[in-house]
């Protein structure tokens, strides 16, 4: 019987992930749930209420300190409190001030005393990655302010010195294994002078050691691109108004720039990266190329910054283009500063990171446009991709000067001089830029340049592969032999070009550039269609892999499939699926049509076709001569993200689309599962071959460069909209911030059962990504394990002697007829359960990811329904809103479905039928839809039990949303007014000079000195609040004096001061105060 055998296995499922003191206790737990494990949703047809409780949620944010406490698990992010493992003795301060009095002496002395102290909190199981923010007292807190100290909890980890110090060097535990966090004299004042609760979010990275993104990716691309100091290692701010400042690049750590934390990030969650291309963007403004200009950026016309002035190719902000605006906004960050540039290859070459410099070009032409089309449309797109570009009227378009000597003087006015605003400059100056910075790894001279590098001046010539060529050797002259040089080519124009005229026409045309002296390596940004994905179980990709994030369908896909077996002719044979077969009658090499075909396109020669007739003369390339490097490979996160790895979602663009039959939803997985299948396939030195030219192999693994990781640090990025405009984008967009390092379902529910005792598991069918759980208690391996089954619909059976965890609803449905019974027994027991039975609603309590992890609940109910049937589940997950909402929607209609249940019999010839198989009944009566079977019975013959088969979308192919912690006052410098004033009456003995002080926000009072030399300077006053302060806007008109001018207009400055109006009287009155006449 299955359920015997579910018996044992639901043995193993109750050891407890604890100590062994504890498993007796789980396996006798685990032989009476040891029946469930087979199905999810088995026992909800016997019990009105139903109670799914995991691990406990409320004490994560309690923090205490108690002997024998549990060690909590972590997977992902999560916030946690810990316990106080360590505290020295409360440490007294004792400060004196002095206040009043004046010249005469007097005042007042007060004496308040200060209370420090050190401690260490224990966090959870490590090693952990890092601690991203902190509460105290429920409160962000900021521990940036406070001496501290992270031990990730590593097996060699040595004691802390503070610890050391207190305790001695022989008494003091280092808690291997334990991460934990020393405060170093914590400052009491602010707690009422008792230690306050702390809680932390806590990034553990994946327990597993194989490979995954993380382990891996070797390279990526440094985004944004833009944003005046986003690659500024300074702290940058905005002056306001006097005393009033905004930070420009510091909105995680108070004190470092915003691209520091994010290396950080990327250095713990990616550790194998060795390679960073640096992203830097001018605008430029015109598809037309002989009419495009191309300019450094800023975003508002006036800026005053400090330390730092932004300055960029050779401008001031004065004399730089100002990006389009949206809703009173700019479309884009600014050009990154000059300055900012140097800095951020200065950081990337000390942390040893090889550097790349990659001038990226963004066209700036806003959605109200009146710009002709060179492509034949009314105006040209909103904020269009570069590889637009081309001559007007474009190759195709009636009237086109493709293939004409005007074609020639529109390219040449693209490429430009040295000293204009044309497309020589920009990369140029970026060369310079590199010099300046200490020189670079490697250097781009462009990339995806598809609509210009196919124009020709003549049947054969292609005028701006010229001067690309051109171009390589004057960066050569500057960059020195050192220094390697390419072009990105798009994935659609690094092979070829073949016109869609009937020509017949295949022209190499980047050929002389690949092989051009200059050039290092053949430079392609890769994002071909690498599936054909639907819904459903008939289409034709269906018969290769149950799912879309299967890694050997997805790897199966790199040298085949879409545009290299076959193509789809026209929008309506894609709908339909009719594949047109891509061959080459003619001389038998299908290559040259194949985009993906990048093995043939290495190692063969070249021959151009003009005409449709193969030249006998190859071109300048020679076969394996060059590396091949990828210089772009990204996928979107986001429903069929494969299909289409070259599409996102930016509302804002006239690029913006989902991948083919995508529903727009959110999916990492298939991100992640997209970069790994690429990653994998070409480190396999099989597929992978050695030159026959140079030493190495086809693909240069060191620059395969991932799209993309963001100078902008996670969560800040994307969670601040108020800051960056673009933080929408992330959600299904190809960045890797927040995503890489995220704990897999796969290797969660591995690691839970390893702790349990079960080694011989197979998770291989589980896709999910697990944003944050904790286990903070000793439990069952199956009670850890069931909030996940419930949020990522997954079964568990035994199959040959081990656990198998999958996702039901990928399994294939097979038909059963009349003559697959017994005797060909036609009838079938059909049972529905009461209606006053079945539950009427779901209710689940998860952790809210988006609002600082705090207990989140959503409920689904039934419509109309009698009854009162409760599904509760208690999830320690961190999810958001709409996982929750999509969960209780599946656990209601799971149970629903659940109420139909049948009962048949099979010939114990059918031993290929297991216990999760899914079976369509429809020829036995039982209508459209699928049953599970959730328990075989060997009696002669097969009794199967099965249930009907609920649809629903798990909760695994995305993470949640996380929020970030609110903006922090930036402490501006203070602004400080020395006044020559007479004493006001009865205060002739007061202090002069008088001073003012401004500064929003207030920090506290304002201590001045004053004396002949800053080492000698003497403190005289202290300022207890800010001066309100106002500056002419302009010079004040002459006009009268002592009496009123009713005609002159005085403008001022006052951000933040309230003004009111006051009577003449009054205003006398307080001149009378004043001294005045």
């Amino acid at each position: 019987m299955a359920d015997l055998i579910f018996t044992r296995a639901g043995g193993a499922f109750g050891s407890r992930i604890a100590p062994a003191a504890f498993q007796s206790w789980g396996r006798a737990l685990g032989r009476t749930a040891g029946a469930y494990v087979g199905s999810r949703i088995e026992d909800a047809l016997f019990a009105r209420t139903r109670r799914i409780e995991g691990p406990r949620m409320a004490g994560l944010h309690i923090q205490s300190s108690e002997e024998g406490a549990s060690i909590p698990l972590i997977h992902g992010r999560i916030r946690i409190s810990g316990q106080v493992i360590w505290a020295a003795r409360l440490r007294e301060r004792r400060e004196t001030v002095r206040s009043g009095g004046g010249k005469s002496g007097g005042g007042t002395r007060t004496t308040a005393y200060r209370y420090t102290l050190s401690f260490a909190v224990g966090l959870c199981e490590g090693p952990v990655a890092r601690i991203e923010r902190a509460w105290a007292n429920g409160q962000p807190f900021d521990l940036a302010d406070v001496a501290h100290r992270l031990h990730p909890g590593t097996e060699g980890q040595t004691p802390d010195p503070v610890i050391e110090a207190v305790e001695g060097a022989d008494h003091a535990p280092a808690y291997r294994g334990l991460a934990y966090l020393v405060f170093e004299d914590l400052p009491l004042d602010d707690f009422g002078d008792v230690l306050p609760q702390l809680s932390f979010e806590v990034v553990r990275g994946p327990a597993a050691d194989g490979e995954r993104l993380e382990t891996m990716a070797r390279g990526v691309c440094l985004i944004p691109g833009s944003g005046e100091f986003a690659c500024a290692t300074t702290p940058v701010r905005r002056v306001i108004a006097a005393g009033q400042e905004t930070s420009e690049n510091v909105h995680a750590d108070p004190d470092r720039a915003n691209i520091l934390v994010s290396l950080d990030q990327l250095q713990a969650d990616m550790p194998r990266v060795e390679t960073v291309s640096l992203v830097s963007s001018w605008f430029g403004d015109d598809l037309r190329c002989g009419v495009c200009t191309i300019r450094p950026g800023v975003e508002i016309a006036a800026k005053e910054t400090r330390p730092l002035v932004w300055r960029a190719g050779g401008v001031e902000r004065a004399g730089a283009r100002v990006v389009s605006q949206i809703d009173g906004a700019p479309a884009f960050g600014g050009t990154p500063a000059d300055e900012s540039i140097v800095q951020a290859i200065g950081d990337l070459k000390a942390r040893g990171l090889r550097v790349g410099l990659n001038p990226f070009l963004l066209m700036d032409v806003p959605p109200d446009n009146a710009l002709p089309d060179p492509h034949g449309g009314a105006t040209q797109p909103a904020f269009p991709w570069r590889g637009r570009i081309t001559c007007t009227p474009a190759p195709g378009v009636a009237g086109t000067v493709d293939k004409t000597a005007a074609a020639t003087a529109q390219v040449a006015a693209f490429f430009g001089a040295e000293t204009d605003w044309g497309y020589r400059r920009f990369i140029l100056h970026h060369a310079h830029l590199a010099v300046l910075a200490g020189g670079v790894d490697f250097f781009l001279i462009g990339s995806e340049l598809r609509g210009l590098t196919i124009v020709r001046d003549s049947a054969t010539h292609f005028p701006a592969v010229q001067a690309l060529r051109a171009l390589a050797a004057h960066v050569r002259a500057i960059l020195g032999p050192s220094t390697k040089i390419t072009y990105a080519a798009d994935w659609s124009e690094y092979g070829g070009h073949r016109p869609a005229d009937g020509s017949g026409d295949v022209f190499f045309h980047l050929d002389p550039l690949w092989a051009d002296t200059a050039i290092d390596a053949i430079g392609i940004d890769w994002y071909p269609p690498l599936t054909d994905w639907r819904d459903g179980d008939t289409h034709a990709d269906r018969a290769l892999a149950t799912r879309i994030h299967d890694p050997a369908y997805l790897a199966a896909r790199i040298e085949a499939g879409e545009i290299f077996d076959w193509y789809y002719a026209s929008d309506a044979d894609r709908s339909a699926q009719i594949r047109t077969p891509i061959t080459d009658g003619a001389y038998g090499k299908p290559w040259i049509y194949r985009a993906k075909d990048v093995r043939r396109f290495w190692s063969e020669a070249h021959h151009d076709r003009p005409g449709g007739v193969e030249s006998a003369t190859p071109t300048a390339w020679i076969p394996q001569s060059k590396p091949v490097w990828f210089l772009e490979l990204g996928a979107p996160a986001i429903d069929k993200g494969s299909n289409a790895p070259n599409l996102f979602i930016d509302a804002r663009s006239g690029e913006s689309a989902a991948p083919p039959f995508s529903d727009r939803a959110r999916d990492d997985l298939i991100q992640r599962r997209t970069l790994e299948a690429y990653l994998s396939y070409w480190a396999d030195d099989a597929r992978n071959p050695d030159s026959n030219v140079y030493a190495g192999r086809m693909f240069d693994l060191d620059h395969m460069c991932l799209w993309a990781w963001d100078a902008r640090p996670f969560p800040q990025f994307p969670a601040r909209t108020d800051i960056w405009s673009d933080g929408a984008s992330w959600r299904l967009g190809h960045w890797l911030n927040g995503r890489a390092g995220a704990a897999s379902l796969a290797e969660t529910v591995e690691d839970i059962c390893a702790r349990a005792g079960m080694t011989d598991v197979d998770v291989s069918d589980l896709g999910g990504v697990v944003t944050g759980m904790a286990v903070d208690s000793p439990t069952t391996a199956r009670a850890a394990l069931a909030p996940l089954q419930a949020a990522y619909r997954f079964d568990v059976r035994e199959h040959e002697g081990r656990l198998v965890f999958a996702h039901g609803e990928d399994a294939p449905v097979a038909a059963l007829g009349p003559d697959d019974l017994v005797d060909a027994d036609p009838r079938i027991w059909l049972a529905r359960a009461d209606i006053a039975a079945r539950p009427v609603e779901a209710r689940v309590r998860f952790i809210d990811g988006a609002q600082s992890y705090e207990i989140g609940a959503a409920s689904a109910r039934q419509k109309d329904a009698a009854g009162e049937g409760v599904i509760d589940l208690d999830a320690p997950l961190v999810m958001d809103d709409g996982q929750a909402a999509a969960l209780v929607e599946n656990l209601l209609s799971d149970a629903l479905a659940a109420a139909e249940t049948a009962d048949i019999a099979v010939p114990p010839s059918r031993l290929d039928l297991e216990p999760g198989d899914r079976l369509d009944l429809s020829a036995l009566g039982a209508g459209p839809g699928a049953f599970r079977i959730v328990r075989i019975e060997d009696e002669g013959v097969r009794k199967l039990s099965l249930v009907r088969d609920a649809s629903g979308h798990r909760l695994g192919s995305a993470g949640a949303a996380i929020g970030a912690a609110p903006a922090r006052p930036v402490a501006s410098r203070p602004q400080f007014f020395f006044l020559d004033l007479p004493p006001l009456p009865g205060r002739e003995d007061d202090d002069r000079p008088l001073a003012a002080v401004a500064a929003t926000p207030w920090t506290g009072p304002v201590r001045i000195h004053a004396g002949a030399a800053r080492n000698t300077a003497a403190s005289r006053a202290i300022a207890l609040a800010p001066a309100e302060i106002g500056e002419l806007v302009d010079a004040l008109w002459p006009g009268p004096v002592g009496r009123w001018d009713r005609a002159g207009v005085m403008r001022v400055r006052m951000p933040g001061v309230a003004l009111s109006s006051v009577t003449d009287a009054a205003l006398f009155r307080r001149r009378q105060q004043l001294g005045g006449p």
